[in-house]
């Protein structure tokens, strides 16, 4: 039964930290493929562009495509029950991965991961979005997104560890079996809020389909610039996450253990400070001007570009990673501000969808394309690279953060307008 009175700071808190657990679980299952992908690629005799497949669309095909019809649940039924049992398959299906004898069966492993996955973030969205009210939410959002560094930190970590002390089989069946126990936490101590209670609002008794929800945000520039944006800086993002540990083994010589320690970290204190950050500079610069809600990521992304490319550049596999730090830093201001932005955009019962709307954008043409793209890239310089090929593959998508900016820029001049809309019914 749903909560009707406004909850307790430490309920909130507790709500919070518990989908901090969930999304870190979601992207240490989804993510630790790139920490094995060289030890899968010798083991199962598979190339960069069916590897970049397997990082990439078999995952995010069904990830993005489930996420609809499955916000569209959470938008009229219980959030919390979807989510722990969203998070019971995907920790199975990850343990499952391990057991795979060739490239179809780990294709199968990982589209299942990609089902279970579907079912967090949006109603997640939903839920801390009735906790938390708009001048707190971009904040609240970037809490919970640290799920991705933490998520990707500890996956390296692991993945690295286990994988050159056991073997990559075993990396997949010690992150996926604790996700079951954690499942069961979430059923059993999680309460389920009244839609609109953070805002004092009361949500009415129609059901919008997801159509009608799409309809509704085409309609707001602001919101298709955010998400053609985050969808860019998602293929990025995603791109460079499959591949950069690949790229230190193959052009610097590093072992996954080394890689898995200190990519590890700067993935997680430097994703996680900037996750932070970019949620918590959006709340305070927008309160005094709304652009600055999206102008913030603008901002942030052009400072990543000339340090990327310098990383690439780099003879020094430590000094790579150092200069990679910033657009670690400042690639993950997006995701907070975004999501949250999108929340306020539509009405009460269009919450979850409007999340998954955006996933759905930003994971096909990011954690769908970008693996994938990276990948295909790679295989076509080696005639002309050779081993470096890897290198100057990713050299080129660091550019792209230059068009993410421009999204921003032109989606925070729309904002407020399309803010002001969000109860409209056109």
């Amino acid at each position: 039964m749903a909560s009707s009175q406004p909850s307790p700071l430490r309920v909130r808190r507790y709500v919070l930290f518990v989908l901090v657990v969930v999304y870190t679980f979601n992207f240490i299952d989804r993510q630790i493929l790139s920490i094995l992908i060289e030890s899968i690629k010798a083991d199962l005799q598979l190339s960069d562009q069916a590897l970049g497949f397997l990082a990439g669309f078999a995952f995010a095909a069904f990830y993005a495509t489930l996420g609809i019809p499955l916000a569209l649940w959470a938008d009229r039924g219980n959030r919390r029950n979807l989510i722990s049992l969203a998070l019971a398959l995907w920790s199975a299906m990850t343990a499952l991965s391990g057991m795979a004898q060739n490239f179809w069966q780990l294709a199968v492993a990982r589209i299942g991961v990609g089902i279970g996955e579907a079912g967090c973030s949006p109603p997640a969205h939903s839920l801390i979005s009735d906790y938390y009210p708009p001048r707190e939410r971009a904040t609240a959002l970037g809490i919970y997104a640290l799920g991705i560094p933490f998520g990707i930190m500890f996956g390296m970590f692991i993945g690295g560890w286990i994988n050159e002390a056991f073997g990559w089989r075993r990396a997949f069946f010690v992150v996926g079996i604790p996700g079951l126990l954690l499942a069961a936490l979430v059923r059993f101590t999680l309460p389920e809020p009244r839609r609109g209670m953070s805002e004092q609002r009361q949500a009415d008794d129609d059901r919008p389909g997801m159509l009608e929800t799409f309809a509704f945000l085409m309609r707001r520039p602001a919101f298709v610039h955010l998400a053609f944006g985050g969808a860019l800086a998602a293929f990025v993002g995603y791109g460079v996450i499959a591949w950069f540990p690949a790229f230190l083994i193959r052009t610097h010589g590093l072992g996954t253990a080394t890689i898995g320690l200190w990519f590890g970290l700067a993935m997680g204190v430097g994703g996680g400070i900037g996750m932070f950050l970019g949620g918590y500079l959006a709340d305070k610069l927008g309160a005094r001007d709304t652009r600055w809600y999206l102008w913030t990521v603008t901002v942030a992304m052009i400072v990543a570009v000339p340090f990327g490319a310098m990383a690439y550049l780099a003879d020094d596999p430590y000094l790579a990673m150092a200069l990679f730090l910033p657009p670690i830093f400042a690639g993950n201001f997006w995701q907070a501000t975004s999501f949250a932005q999108a929340q306020g955009l539509v009405r009460l019962r269009m919450r979850a969808v409007a999340s998954a709307i955006l996933l759905f954008i930003a994971n096909i043409i990011g954690l769908g394309a970008g693996p994938w793209a990276v990948g295909a890239l790679s295989d076509l310089l080696a005639p002309h690279y050779g081993g470096d090929s890897l290198r100057w593959s990713l050299f080129v998508f660091g550019a792209v953060n230059l068009w993410v900016a421009w999204h921003f820029y032109a989606g925070g001049r729309h904002l407020a307008a399309d803010l002001a809309r969000a109860e409209a019914r056109d």
